[in-house]
């Protein structure tokens, strides 16, 4: 009988975070799959907990995936984690859980923080819709189009980034997005030197270009401003009204029609159809 693939959420920084059912899910896997396995041996050790642990990280990822999914479709259970986190979310896992699932291995959740959304709970900015990008692509071009791609989107935006690339995202994205966007930098979240700072992309950059940026950052961005229709001119609604009434509507029903869809009085519309 095939084993199980648990998805489990380890701490983004404080290991007072880590949940009971995640501890226990590690104590009672056969295996667990880390990205880092020196990362997640501390987390182990701060748990007391001995395991067979198989690396798995973005450069391995064909190789170590059919060992991994190999052992579990024998009958062992395996725990995959990232460094921090929730697994498989802008993360090598992504690649493991969905061969899982083609493979017809079973695949449990064992959530707790994700950085994304513990950013946008704290960030100020709207959190009814959002859309997360993770981290930016390296190569120039590839980044921006990916930003061109942004140009319009009115949902929040979520990026990751290292600190020693802090400063060149935030000259793409002021270039990209202007320098009044609104911007919610993240740093350190549940960790000793946490800060959370609600400004302006150009602010933000203006500030790491003369203070080094250090720690993880999370980068939420508000969305693009909502695009108003153009309003109708008079003389456009006018137009609207008298190819309507050729079509056979009467000029009251068209200067109804057209006052609907613009600015201007049904009254104004039929005296100016009918002069």
């Amino acid at each position: 009988m095939s084993g199980t693939l648990y998805v489990v959420a380890t701490p983004i920084g404080n290991l007072g975070d880590l949940t009971p059912r995640a501890a226990q899910t590690f104590a009672e896997a056969d295996f667990i799959a880390a990205e880092d396995t020196r990362v997640t041996l501390k987390l182990l050790n701060h748990l007391g907990l001995k395991k067979p642990l198989v690396s798995y990280y973005e450069h391995n990822l064909r190789e170590r995936g059919d060992y991994i999914l190999g052992r579990i479709a024998a009958g062992e259970s395996c725990a995959l984690c990232s460094d921090a986190g929730m697994p498989a979310v802008s993360d090598p896992g992504e690649a493991l859980v969905r061969d899982a699932h083609a493979r017809g291995i079973r695949v449990v959740p064992v959530p707790a923080a994700s950085a994304a959304v513990t950013a946008l709970a704290v960030s100020g900015q709207a959190t009814g819709r959002w859309a997360f990008e993770g981290f930016l692509p390296t190569n120039r071009r590839q980044r921006k189009e990916r930003l061109a791609a942004l140009a319009g989107e009115e949902r929040t935006v979520i990026f990751y980034e290292a600190p020693h690339k802090l400063c060149a995202t935030l000259a793409d994205l002021e270039e990209a997005f202007g320098a009044q966007r609104g911007l919610t930098v993240c740093r350190e979240l549940t960790k000793l030197h946490e800060e959370i700072c609600v400004t302006t992309v150009g602010i933000a950059r203006a500030h790491y270009a003369e203070n080094a940026p250090r720690g993880e950052f999370v980068l939420v961005m508000a969305g693009a401003p909502k695009q108003e229709a153009p309003q109708m001119t008079l003389d456009e609604a006018v137009s609207l009204a008298r190819e309507r009434m050729a079509q056979g509507c009467s000029a009251a029903a068209a200067a109804k029609e057209a006052a609907a869809r613009s600015p201007y009085s049904k009254s104004e519309i039929y005296r100016r159809c009918t002069e």
